[in-house]
């Protein structure tokens, strides 16, 4: 599997934007997915994971009640929806893929496939 984060760009602050992640190469069935940020000279940040079915998802503090991980098993797609963005959300967005993600729960969990990011940009 081989994946793809898109839609990132610049909204203002208080705006919204919605991140996908696709996959080529095979569906996304079974695979847990993550979302991780990572600004300019600081260290890659967790911001969300989910299951595969959508039955298990968490946050990351800074961003839970603000985004959403949704899925279209349709289209083949996992999305983070980012609602009343802050400046501090601004970062190479990337989404990562694993059969079993090791540290499941944590702020830390291990995923082996990455795509190339999506840069998002808040201004105030």
């Amino acid at each position: 599997v081989q994946l793809q984060a898109s839609g990132g760009g610049l909204v203002q602050a208080g705006g919204s934007l919605t991140l996908s992640c696709e996959p080529s190469g095979r569906p996304f069935t079974n695979y847990s997915l993550g979302w991780f940020r990572q600004a300019p000279g600081k260290e890659r940040e967790f911001v969300g994971a989910t299951t595969w079915s959508g039955s298990l998802t968490y946050y990351a503090e800074s961003v839970k009640d603000r985004f959403t991980i949704f899925r279209d098993n349709v289209k083949n797609k996992r999305y983070l929806q980012m609602n009343n963005v802050k400046p501090e959300d601004t970062a190479v967005y990337y989404c990562a893929a694993d059969l079993k993600a090791t540290d499941w729960g944590t702020m830390n969990p291990v995923f082996g496939i990455w795509g190339q990011g999506t840069q998002v940009t808040v201004s105030s």
